[in-house]
Order: structure tokens, then C-alpha cells, then sequence
């Protein structure tokens, strides 16, 4: 026995003796147009002889890193290869016993007759696609620098904005969410606000996602990737914002005010990436809205025409961080933080006339007039961390976790007053407490199997709001709660999660295919009540998507796969809340999620200067969740969210980038589908049935007046459309700007005229009408138009991928 120890231990001194001789190879592949880093690539080694003989292979983790180790001493080729890449072949210089040469970044070019990656224009490469996505480049508009990202997405071809400032993509006002990959479960317009334009480097639109990513959202995934640098270095970028005065003030009792600030910093060495932002951002809005509305009780119909100032005060500001280590070439670490705070004020001081008529003799019976004080606070405070580990083993798989918490502090009032004269004959204050915590924990595996790689993972999510709503009336010089529109509600949502897909590529065909599984439970508890309200749901989430390369630069894609919009906590609360003077707001603890399943063929066309893609789309929504109305009393609606049976659509989108001169490029993007619902509201009381053609178009224009100045010209236009009990009016807004940039790009200035109007276009206003057998009303919103803005940038070296910053990932969809 003791021979044998000694013979183990000169075995294991011998083989350790002759690994610490050996060789290893590593480095990154990246994108050259998008410098984004590319997953699972053909990393091989050959011997530099006669022959090439072939000595070991690796992929590429996600990130695009690899390692190649226990070489010999000698001299080696390297070539790296993906489909619709052009093959990089690199000549090593010899390696001697127990090094290690470490290669930066190795940047792929795509291939001109068999493309992964179609691009969308000339010079630069702005936009391009792959087999599940869109990708566009966020520096192409302009008009967006110094906003928020919601500026830059708007101008996709697939999405559009209405005056309400709902995001809808395909048609569909629910998607999912990802920043840097990552999984935001939010509300969408919020989280987008909260990140600045000046940091996104490229919008990417999968409208036929894998089973990898979350079902959420029935229209698709938007994933939004940042800035940082890539090479070895710091960099530093500093923007400035502020806004000239108001040309239309509607006679607001307040100026508007509008200005911001945004830094970014980044450093990176061989092991450590660390990234910091801040920002404070201030975008007042003024406005005014027109409206009319009637009511019929009992064959009394009351009328109360109206119109009075609405208009906003907002600001929001933040600070995130977050730190990578790679400890070595197989261990990757990384920690994030989050803490920002938002805040929103809607002032809405209406006029109303109000008229009774008696139906059966046409007489009038009673006329009144009033002034209606509302004011709308929300505020949120946000915090969150996550971390990240990333393990690449010796056979080429990979394993990653991540985890997130977050804690939101919500909270709001609304103050509500109708003055006669000079006196107050009611005032309500609506009060709100929200807390939420969120936590996310995910763990991924891949391996390479054939000629393309497995992944699988498993995935749990929960989030946990307690709700305290108080609905108080003043009576004399006290307020009173109202139990009826009070109380208290407890919500948890928690989800498990296991996907598996398999994706890979064979001669000109590249697929993925793939099945998640997912058991789901809601559970909403309202204090006083003796049974939650509990939904169990198991369901199976298939998918697959096939890229096929024709000649010529033509390639044609298909895609399908099953989503689900789930209902947050807004839409389940059925506490009823005094939105303002006409209306009641609440929700519904039974509200059943959205099932959807999409479907879509596409043709992509790439040509000298540009390219052209074309894609048929289809959806199929059971269970379509609507906001409706039904009548409170005389002179309140109340606004409900609720099932509407089930609806589809169906449509075509379209796109096409192309450099007309060397000075002057343009981009037109357009999406027209045919929307239809059916069902029934209230119990089986009302029937639905409404259906139209939508169609939204993003033109953008850009003409380069010499090397350091140029002016870009933006139109985002929405065509009217159906609801469930009505009709949502046209939505248009021009903007304008005009860049001059100094010291070699370095610093910039940039001039913005936004929702042009001249007094004529009708920008920046939108027309809601439903309407029922006992009820009509239609409200026109007015907001700002013709804003002049000027944005300053500077910048201390060149941003060029992503950066890593923490996003929040439950809170903000309660704000």
C-alpha cells in the first residue's frame, strides 16, 4: 500500500510537472459592426504546416470568450468561424512552454453571400437582423439625444406611441423587456424612462422569441443594450440638457420646466470592468384637454361637457454601478446596484357644465356649473442588487446563475375638489401606500452538441406588494375614511421556470427550437375578505424560429411561439380609486393573464446601399384584457379592467434604409395590421365586437452638411384605431434636429425642435371615444407642442459595447 501512495504521488508530480509546460490560448469574438460579442463561434486550432493539421476547438461562451489549453510548444493557426460571418484566420506567433497569450478582441465581419446578420444600411452599418431579431442602432436618431430610450424605440418600425404615452408593439401594448439581456418585469413605459438615450447603444426587437427567454408580452422582447467600452482604458462621457421657454402654455398656473444631466464612466483591465452612471433628468409638460360626456339613468340624461388645464411635472434621478471580475479564463463574477427615485405630479383643473334632461319630454330639469381641483401624485423610491457567475468547463459547456432583489417604497395621493363659486361642496383625498419586493434567481447550462449547442435552465421569480389604500371625504375641517373605496390588499405572484432548446445551423439552414415549462401562482389577498383570490397555472410554452439563405443577398425567415401577458398589480386591485372628477378606477382580483400565440414569415433583401425586409405576422389572443367603462352614477364613469372573449391580428411590417448620396441617408419603417375582438363585458351583459386597419409609420432623415454638421428630420405617425368600446383618434409628432460636433467628435452641440406644429399639424393631441347604450365620451388631450431643446456632449474616449448596469426589475410597473 505505501508503494502504491508513492507511485500516485510521482504520477500526479509527473503530470503536474508537464501541465505547468504546457501552452493556452484565449481571447473574445466580437461583432465588427455592432461590437457586440458573438455566442458559440468555432474557435480551432491548426498546426502552421504544409497540412493545417487540426490540434483542438472550442465555442464560444456567451459573452464570445474562449480558451484553448495543454498545447504544445510550437506554432499554431487560429481560425474562428460562424455562419454568415467571413472566416478569420490568424497566424500566431510560436508559443513556448507555459504561456499564456491572451488575444484581446477578434472582431468578425459579415459575410457578403451568406449572411448571419442582413444590413439595414450602407455607412454606417445601422441596423441589421438575425434569425429571432431585429437589431438597430440607437446613435442613427438624433432627435432622441438627451431624452430617454422611450425616444429612440419609437422610431422601430414595428412600434408606436399614442398621446397617453402607451407603448405598443405590433399592436399589442405588452412586451417584455430586457435590458442587456436581462429581464425586467416593470411597466414599460417607466423603466424606459428612467434610462437615458445617451447610454443605449442598440435596440433589438425579437418578435419570435426563443424558450429560453421569458413568455412575457405578447407582442415580443425588446432588449435595450448599453454603452461601455471595449478595449483596455477608461472612458468618460458627460451630457447636459436644458430647454428653451414654453411657446404653448395653455395658461398653465405653472411654467414648465425642462432641463437634465447624465455622466458615465467606465474603466477595464485584463480582469476587472467596472462601470458607474448617474442622471437627473427634469421634463415638464404643459396641456389641455377638451372634453364631453353624457350619461343615461333612468331615462335622465346628464351631460357634462368640460375643459380645463392637464398637464405634468416630472423628474426622475439616479445612480447605478456595477463591477466584473474575471478571476480566469473559466470564472467570471460580476455585482450590481441600483437606487434612483421618480416623481410625477398631474394637475388636471377642469371646468364642467352639466345639463339634466328628461328623455321621455325632452325637458331640461337641472343645470349646474363647477370647477373640479385635481391633483395626482406618484412617487417611488427604488433600490436593487444583483450578482452574477459565470463557470466555462473543460468541455466546452457553460454555467451561469444570477439573482436580484429589489425593493420599491410606492406611494401617492390624489386631492380632489368641485368648487361651485367660491365654495367647496366636496373634497376627497384617494391616499396610497405600495410597497413591493422582488427576487429572481436563474441558473443556465450549455453545451455544444453537433453543429450547434444545447441550453437548458430553470428559473424561479416571485414578487410581494401589500397595499394600503385610503379613500377619505372632508367633512367639516376633518376627512372621514370611506370604506367603500378603502382597504387593504396583499398580492404575490410567484413563478417556476424549466426551458430546454437546442440551436444550430447546417449548410445554408440555421434553426433553434426549443420548449419551456412553467408552473405559475397567483395569489391576491384582500384584508376582510375570508378566501384569497388564488390562480394555479401550469402551462407549456413551445417555439422555434428557421433562417434560410437564398443567392444575391436574399434570405427568408419564419418564426413561431406562445406568450403570455400576465395581469400586474394595478390591473388586479379592485379597490375603486377617484382617478379624477368623471371617473372611478379598478381593477380585478379574477382577471385571468392573456395567452398568445405568434406567428411570422419574413423576407430580407440586402443590396449596395441599404437593405429592405418584409415580414407577415399573425396573433392569436385568448382572454384579451380591455379597460372599459360602465356607469358609476350621473356623472361618474367607472373604468374597469376585465376579459373581453378573444381577439386577433394580423399584419404586415416593413422597413427599408438606403444611402441616396454620400450626405443623405433615410429610413422608413411602417406596420399595418388588421385588429379584431369579440366577446362580452360585465357578466355576459354587453356583446363587443369591433375590428379595424391601424397602421403606424417612423420615417427618418438624415442629411450630412459637411464633416462636422448635420440636420435630422423624424415623423412618428399612428392612424386612428379600435377599442373595446371605441375609438382611439390619430397620433402625430415631427421633430427636428440639427448636430455640430467640435474636437474631432469629442464634444457636441445639438439644437431640437420637437412636436413640430405650426399651428396647423394638430402634433401631439389624441381623441379617446367609447361609448355604451347609457353612456358616451370622447376626450381630446392637448399636450405641448413646438419644444426647443439644446443638448451639449462630451466625451473622453470611445464608447463602443455594452454597459453593464443593474435595471429595475418588478417595482416600477406599480408606479
Amino acid at each position: 500500500m505505501k508503494n502504491l501512495y508513492v507511485l500516485s504521488f510521482l504520477l500526479f508530480f509527473l503530470s503536474s510537472s508537464a501541465l505547468a509546460q504546457e501552452a493556452q490560448i484565449s481571447g473574445q469574438v466580437y461583432d465588427s459592426l455592432s461590437h457586440s460579442p458573438i455566442s458559440y463561434a468555432s474557435v480551432s486550432i491548426h498546426q502552421n504546416n504544409h497540412d493545417s493539421a487540426f490540434v483542438d476547438g472550442v465555442m464560444t461562451n456567451e459573452s464570445g470568450a474562449f480558451s484553448l489549453a495543454k498545447l504544445k510548444a510550437g506554432q499554431y493557426l487560429l481560425k474562428i468561424r460562424f455562419l454568415g460571418y467571413e472566416t478569420q484566420v490568424i497566424k500566431l506567433t510560436p508559443l513556448h512552454a507555459g504561456e499564456h497569450l491572451a488575444i484581446k478582441a477578434i472582431e468578425l465581419k459579415p459575410s457578403a453571400t451568406f449572411l448571419n446578420e442582413v444590413v439595414v444600411s450602407a455607412q454606417p452599418n445601422l441596423n441589421y437582423h438575425k434569425i429571432d431579431k431585429q437589431v438597430y442602432k440607437a446613435n442613427q436618431f438624433e432627435t432622441a439625444k438627451g431624452g430617454t430610450a422611450i425616444d429612440i424605440i419609437k422610431n422601430m418600425p414595428s412600434i408606436a406611441i399614442n398621446g397617453q404615452g402607451e407603448i405598443t408593439l405590433r399592436g399589442s401594448s405588452g412586451f417584455l423587456v430586457l435590458i442587456n439581456g436581462k429581464a425586467v418585469q416593470t411597466d414599460v413605459q417607466t423603466i424606459l424612462s428612467q434610462l437615458p438615450a445617451n447610454v443605449v447603444e442598440n435596440i433589438e426587437l425579437i418578435t419570435a422569441p426563443s424558450a429560453k427567454y421569458d413568455p412575457d408580452g405578447k407582442g415580443g422582447i425588446i432588449n435595450i443594450t448599453t454603452k461601455t467600452g471595449v478595449d483596455n482604458g477608461s472612458f468618460l462621457a458627460i451630457n447636459l440638457q436644458t430647454g428653451f421657454p414654453s411657446f404653448n402654455d395653455y395658461n398653465n398656473k405653472e411654467s414648465q420646466k425642462r432641463y437634465g444631466t447624465d455622466i458615465s464612466f467606465n474603466y477595464k483591465n485584463n480582469r476587472w470592468d467596472l462601470t458607474a452612471s448617474a442622471n437627473y433628468l427634469r421634463n415638464d409638460n404643459a396641456g389641455f384637454r377638451e372634453g364631453d360626456v353624457y350619461t343615461i339613468i333612468n331615462q335622465i340624461k346628464t351631460t357634462f361637457p368640460s375643459n380645463g388645464e392637464r398637464s405634468f411635472d416630472k423628474y426622475n434621478y439616479g445612480g447605478r454601478f456595477n463591477i466584473e471580475f474575471k478571476a480566469d479564463e473559466k470564472n467570471t463574477f460580476s455585482i450590481g446596484f441600483f437606487a434612483g427615485h421618480k416623481f410625477q405630479d398631474r394637475v388636471a383643473d377642469i371646468y364642467y357644465n352639466n345639463t339634466k334632461i328628461d328623455l321621455e319630454n325632452q325637458q331640461v330639469i337641472g343645470r349646474t356649473s363647477y370647477f373640479n381641483a385635481n391633483l395626482q401624485t406618484k412617487q417611488g423610491n427604488f433600490v436593487l442588487g444583483n450578482f452574477g457567475y459565470t463557470h466555462q468547463f473543460n468541455d466546452r459547456s457553460n454555467l451561469s446563475l444570477s439573482l436580484l432583489y429589489e425593493y420599491a417604497d410606492l406611494y401617492g395621493s390624489t386631492d380632489n375638489k368641485n368648487i361651485e363659486g367660491n365654495t367647496t361642496v366636496q373634497h376627497t383625498l384617494n391616499t396610497y401606500k405600495n410597497p413591493l419586493k422582488g427576487l429572481r434567481a436563474k441558473l443556465d447550462y450549455s453545451v455544444k452538441i453537433g453543429e450547434g449547442s444545447w441550453e437548458s435552465g430553470y428559473q424561479f421569480r416571485e414578487d410581494k406588494q401589500n397595499g394600503d389604500f385610503i379613500y377619505s371625504t372632508k367633512q367639516g375641517d376633518t376627512f372621514v375614511v370611506d370604506p367603500e373605496f378603502s382597504g387593504l390588499i396583499d398580492a404575490r405572484n410567484s413563478i417556476h421556470s424549466l426551458y430546454s432548446q437546442y440551436a444550430g445551423k447546417h449548410k445554408k439552414f440555421e434553426y433553434t427550437g426549443g420548449l419551456r415549462y412553467e408552473h405559475a401562482n397567483r395569489n391576491v389577498n384582500l384584508r376582510g375578505e375570508e378566501a384569497p383570490h388564488v390562480l394555479t397555472l401550469d402551462n407549456l410554452f413551445p417555439s422555434a424560429n428557421i433562417l434560410y439563405t437564398l443567392s444575391s443577398g436574399w434570405q427568408t425567415k419564419a418564426g413561431v411561439s406562445r406568450r403570455v401577458q400576465r395581469t400586474n398589480n394595478f390591473e388586479l386591485n379592485p379597490i375603486p380609486e377617484r382617478e379624477h372628477s368623471e371617473t372611478l378606477e379598478q381593477g380585478d382580483a379574477d382577471l385571468l393573464p392573456e395567452f398568445i400565440y405568434l406567428a411570422e414569415l419574413g423576407l430580407i433583401k440586402t443590396f449596395k446601399k441599404g437593405s429592405f425586409f418584409s415580414t407577415l405576422y399573425y396573433q392569436d389572443i385568448k382572454n384579451p384584457i380591455q379597460r372599459v367603462n360602465s356607469v358609476y352614477t350621473d356623472t361618474i364613469l367607472n373604468r374597469i379592467y376585465t376579459n373581453a372573449g378573444k381577439a386577433y391580428s394580423y399584419g404586415l411590417e416593413t422597413g427599408i434604409n438606403t444611402q441616396i448620396t454620400k450626405q443623405w441617408q433615410i429610413y422608413l419603417g411602417a406596420n399595418l395590421y388588421k385588429y379584431h375582438i369579440k366577446g362580452t363585458l360585465f357578466d355576459e351583459q354587453i356583446d363587443v365586437a369591433n375590428s379595424d386597419w391601424v397602421y403606424a409609420i417612423n420615417f427618418n432623415t438624415d442629411y450630412k452638411i459637411n464633416s462636422t454638421l448635420n440636420v435630422q428630420g423624424n415623423l412618428n405617425y399612428l392612424s386612428a384605431r379600435p377599442t373595446a368600446q371605441g375609438r382611439d383618434s390619430r397620433f402625430i409628432s415631427p421633430n427636428l434636429a440639427l448636430k455640430k460636433t467640435f474636437m474631432n467628435g469629442r464634444f457636441s452641440a445639438q439644437l431640437q425642435w420637437q412636436n413640430i406644429d405650426l399651428g396647423f399639424i394638430q402634433a401631439n393631441e389624441q381623441r379617446i371615444t367609447t361609448f355604451g347604450s347609457d353612456f358616451y365620451t370622447t376626450t381630446n388631450y392637448i399636450y405641448e407642442k413646438d419644444i426647443l431643446l439644446l443638448n451639449l456632449s462630451f466625451q473622453l474616449n470611445k464608447l463602443k459595447n455594452k454597459l453593464k448596469l443593474p435595471e429595475s426589475e418588478f417595482g416600477n410597473k406599480e408606479f
